[in-house]
């Protein structure tokens, strides 16, 4: 295949293959069936494209080729039904003998945009398991390989893979409706949807794997989600925390990288780079939990998390931050989400307010936690306050061991330039501000 097919190949799946499942799934009714038509049509573009040159939209070409598959496989379907004689009501309720046209109903952004919340919510069925649950999401909506999934939740990929696979069986198998439910059944279903969000959300703004530290189109899905969610849901607290932890972590983002991508550590930032627009999006997401639960006894995790986001979308600079206060907002946050990756941010926080020393053992008693024995984040943490101790050789050491775990190449050049010295820290970036091991919070920027 010529080189230049097969990269815009790669690349138009990468971003378009949510949509082209989301819109394939509101046709066929079947989230496994949706995801391998829309191969199908991938498989396609393979044979054709080589062939007859790349079209003008690809995107586009991707979608005609996806839907039309499923439109085949609806008349065939109503076809063995009739033949088999139980086409009767269920066809009249189904309308599958009537296959209706649709060239325009995908067209729209936001019918796009609401079958990709559709998604969201079957694949993140009660029928599931929490785990199955966002892995699949993370499969359909974020387009994460199952390698990359398998290191956010630092299991085996084989397993994620085994995982997946039976989560597509139970939806065909139980015909979950392709629908955002209303009242009562969203409940059930809010906690997964939140997390998956802002799983996506994390891999946007720091890329597990690849040549490039983020992947924008990932943190901009995740926050139109975050944003329908908030509309669907005005006065939720952990809807609105998440979009505000989303909307402050994403103002950051002009600013995390050089001109030649090289990422640029929080204290290093310019901070008039960050979008002020979009922190103040956040700050109005918190005072509107405040209005809408001013009494509640304890904030959620999202809240939380918001909160400390917001110190330092708040502070002139890394030493205007009020670290302190950092501290007290993952001393919560531990309580209500225990997890050693909050403990590592806290850590660093601590590190941060009152000096490595004191940070230092905090860390090493996390060394033996079997969640982050392949956590690439715990080497570097440690490597950065062993560095301001001056202990340059183990210090070294750490970070080797850091850049060895990650997928990521941009980080693993910083993590192996920090080995060799040749750029000192003078603090960390806890970016992700709190969260969960498969969250992989605590990363250096």
């Amino acid at each position: 295949m010529n080189g230049d097919v097969a990269r815009t190949l790669a690349a138009v799946w990468r971003i378009e293959s949510a949509r082209l499942v989301a819109a394939v799934a509101r046709l066929v009714r079947d989230v496994a069936l949706a995801e391998e038509l829309a191969h199908d049509a991938m498989v396609a573009a393979l044979e054709r494209w080589p062939r007859d040159g790349l079209p003008d939209n690809p995107a586009a070409w991707l979608m005609t080729a996806a839907r039309n598959r499923a439109l085949d496989r609806l008349r065939q379907d109503a076809l063995h039904r009739r033949k088999q004689q139980e086409l009767g009501a269920d066809a009249d309720a189904r309308g599958d003998h009537v296959v209706p046209d649709f060239s325009d109903a995908l067209d729209a952004a936001d019918e796009i945009d609401d079958d990709l919340l559709r998604l969201v919510f079957c694949a993140c069925h009660p029928l599931l398991g929490r785990e199955a649950q966002v892995a699949l999401t993370l499969k359909l909506v974020a387009g994460l390989t199952t390698a990359e999934i398998a290191r956010a939740y630092l299991l085996p990929e084989a397993t994620l893979a085994q995982r997946i696979v039976r989560a597509k069986r139970t939806l065909s198998a139980a015909r979950v409706p392709f629908e955002v439910p209303r009242g009562g059944a969203l409940v059930p279903r809010l906690a997964a949807v939140l997390e998956v969000v802002y799983l996506i959300f994390n891999e946007g703004y720091s890329a597990s794997a690849g040549d490039d530290l983020m992947r924008p189109a990932l943190c901009d899905e995740a926050l139109r989600l975050g944003r329908m969610l908030a509309a669907l849901m005005p006065r939720d607290a952990e809807v609105l925390g998440l979009m505000a932890l989303m909307e402050i972590q994403a103002s950051r983002a002009n600013a995390r990288v050089d001109a030649q991508g090289v990422p640029v550590l929080l204290p290093d930032q310019d901070r008039s780079r960050w979008d002020r627009l979009l922190i103040g999006r956040g700050l109005a997401a918190l005072a509107a939990i405040e209005a809408a639960q001013p009494l509640r006894e304890q904030a959620g995790p999202y809240e939380l998390q918001a909160r400390i986001a917001a110190c330092h979308a708040q502070a002139a600079g890394a030493a205007a931050t009020d670290w302190p206060r950092i501290v007290a907002l993952y001393d919560e946050l531990g309580r209500c989400r225990p997890s050693p990756v909050v403990e590592l941010n806290r850590a660093v926080a601590v590190g941060m307010a009152w000096g490595a020393a004191r940070a230092l053992p905090l860390v090493d008693a996390l060394a033996a936690d079997p969640a982050l024995t392949r956590y690439p984040w715990l080497g570097a943490v440690r490597g950065d306050l062993l560095a301001r101790l001056g202990r340059a050789d183990e210090a070294r050491r750490e970070f080797e061991r850091a850049a060895a775990l990650t997928g990521n190449r941009r980080e693993r050049r910083q993590l192996l330039a920090r080995a060799r010295g040749e750029r000192p820290e003078t603090g960390m970036d806890t970016r992700r501000s709190g969260g969960d091991v498969q969250a992989r919070d605590a990363k250096p920027a």
